[in-house]
């Protein structure tokens, strides 16, 4: 092998190197963007969950509960002499 062909085989080892470290940063670069825009959604979800868990709360509540009985349902309190009292 002459040196020029040596020098060429060693030119295109360094231009096969500089690609390649260019594409990799570009790679990275992509997946840098990837990831934020994934963690942006997982934050979005987070508050969504938040919010879910408070409205879940919020749902159960005694008070609640009683009112769609009574609205939705029509259910009221028996008086007394609705009341029967069964003895085994």
């Amino acid at each position: 092998m002459s040196l020029r062909g040596a020098i060429a085989v060693v030119v295109m080892l360094l231009l096969l190197s500089a690609i390649s470290l260019v594409w990799t940063r570009h790679e990275g670069r992509v997946l840098f963007v990837e990831l934020q825009a994934l963690e942006a959604e997982r934050d979005e979800l987070n508050v969504d969950w938040g919010r879910l868990q408070l409205e879940q709360s919020a749902g159960a509540t005694k008070g609640r509960i009683e009112r769609l009985a009574r609205d939705e349902l029509e259910m009221r309190r028996p008086v007394d002499v609705e009341v029967v009292l069964v003895e085994p």
